[in-house]
């Protein structure tokens, strides 16, 4: 049988591939410090409550100061030490911040709560019950730190390493 009759086959009898809902980030950190990022994870999931780093598909983040790169991460790169930590309400696109490191309140991408196991060379980000803040190259970054109440939303939006553009994202 040639395989595009094979392909067509096998659509017919598993349905075509599920769609992704994806996402751009934008957080403002303080002196200078800002990150970008987008969180993939498949549409059908949009209507629960929270999503965590399992059910998501692709997520990288890129960290700058004063605009410039200082460092990046995706969740390929994570490994059995690697801190990845994620939690997302997809209804209200949302990343829940303020609460105790580890539960459905915090976050932590490739930076444990103490922000400084993210590598060297390596970025990371850590949202907890301390503050909102950056871990670049194995040290934490507490110039970068905002209050860890601050709002942290996804935009289908374009987003840009000032965080300036129309919707509003994390803001001080």
């Amino acid at each position: 049988m040639p395989k595009a009759a094979i392909l067509a086959c096998l659509c017919a009898t598993f349905g075509h591939a599920a769609h992704a809902a994806s996402f751009n980030f934008c957080w403002l950190g303080a002196g200078g410090y800002t990150m970008t990022g987008t969180i993939v994870f498949p549409d059908t999931l949009m209507d629960r409550a929270y999503i965590t780093e399992d059910d998501v598909t692709a997520f990288k983040i890129t960290g700058y100061l004063n605009g410039a790169p200082v460092g990046s991460w995706n969740m390929e790169e994570a490994g059995p030490e690697t801190t990845w930590h994620l939690r997302f309400a997809p209804k209200i696109l949302t990343f829940p911040t303020g609460g105790n490191f580890g539960t459905l309140r915090s976050q932590g991408w490739n930076a444990n709560g103490a922000v400084s196991d993210c590598g060297t060379p390596g970025f990371g980000f850590n949202a907890a019950n301390g503050a909102q803040d950056v871990c670049v190259n194995g040290t934490f970054v507490r110039d970068s730190s905002i209050d860890r109440n601050t709002p942290f939303i996804a935009t289908t939006a374009p987003v840009t390493a000032d965080c300036r553009q129309s919707t509003p994202l994390s803001k001080r």
